[in-house]
């Protein structure tokens, strides 16, 4: 049994690198922000809407996940969102975040693009007094086409200064990172981060995994357990720096398996792995949570939170320095203890 409290994981300082803000939508602001902008989700209580957020599959998870974002009409519903996640990640002593959204989610029903990063980006400026740094990440929907990512690209370029990336996400059938090559080729041209989501047990996974680090150059890959199939991948990452950010609960949902055996494997090979919540309000796990259910029902030691909690910082788009910063900070607080 592992001898890691949670309110050891609370404490300890960390990045938050793999969650979608879409996905932090709680039952309570849904009923809100649908009352407020008079939008019929079919949901009456908070119980109704906690029911509805039920799936044992990617695709059916997405089925639920899209048409919730239908009461986000205005820039104000996606800063109270942002701010809504913020507060949560201040509640689990997140020190910094890379926030994902996705643009086209909104714009192909009708929300402007500015509304979209403004609200957003205002939040994440106004987290900074909560004591939360983040920044935001850009993703295209894979399984629209690459014309109508490209489409968003451009329109998010009068933007560029409020981004730190962009990735890749939704339903990975039938659409692999080299559907995206030319617009991620101009994302690195244009100086942008770069990185995928390589879902668990998907189609075709090491394939994708392949695409995405050597064809695609990608500086992280979002989930991406499935690299142990091929060792010389592992190497390939390992040598090169490559990030992983797991999401253990949710991975428990979408498949039967959270991937903790593998999540430790790599961890403890040296790759730079971390622990995430990906969609929090779905699951129903905060950060804090999916790194004490993987530690307990996988016996972490102390070492391993802290090694994940450094490796989160570590893989994070910032200067040196302040990742520097923010180890110390770890640092600190395991003597302290």
């Amino acid at each position: 049994m592992s001898n890691v409290t949670k309110e050891f994981i609370v404490g300890i300082p960390k990045a938050e690198l793999h969650v979608h803000l879409e996905g932090t939508l709680e039952p309570e602001l849904k009923l809100e922000l649908a009352k407020k902008n008079g939008i019929d989700i079919g949901q009456k209580t908070i119980e109704e809407v906690r029911q509805s957020y039920e799936f044992d599959s990617l695709t059916s998870f997405l089925g639920v996940y899209y048409p919730a974002m239908e009461v986000l009409q205005k820039e104000e519903d996606f800063y109270l969102l942002a701010m809504d996640y913020l507060k949560k990640a201040k509640d689990n002593n997140v020190k910094y975040a890379e926030l994902f959204f996705d643009p086209q989610a909104h714009t192909s029903r009708g929300v402007p693009f500015a509304d979209v990063i403004n609200g957003y980006y205002r939040a994440a400026k106004d987290g900074v007094a909560l004591g939360v740094e983040s920044h935001l990440i850009m993703c295209f929907l894979r399984d629209m086409s690459q014309e109508s990512a490209i489409e968003t690209y451009e329109q998010m370029l009068p933007y560029g200064d409020k981004i730190i990336g962009i990735g890749l996400d939704s339903d990975e059938r039938k659409n692999p990172p080299k559907k995206f090559a030319d617009v991620f080729a101009r994302a690195k041209e244009d100086g942008f981060n770069i990185t995928m989501h390589c879902d668990i047990d998907q189609e075709n996974s090491i394939e994708h995994i392949r695409q995405a680090l050597l064809e695609i150059g990608v500086q992280r890959i979002d989930h991406g357990t499935n690299i142990l199939e091929d060792a010389k991948l592992v190497e390939y990452a390992k040598e090169n720096g490559i990030g992983f950010t797991c999401c253990p609960v949710s991975n428990s949902f979408v498949t039967e398996d959270m991937k903790g055996k593998e999540i430790l494997e790599l961890l403890h090979k040296g790759l730079k792995v971390t622990v995430n919540s990906d969609d929090p309000a779905y699951f129903q796990s905060y950060i804090s949570d999916d790194m004490y259910v993987l530690a307990t029902k996988y016996n972490l030691e102390k070492k391993d939170i802290i090694q994940l909690a450094k490796n989160s910082f570590e893989i994070a788009w910032i200067p040196a320095e302040k990742k520097n910063e923010y180890i110390d900070q770890i640092d600190a607080y395991v003597e302290n203890l």
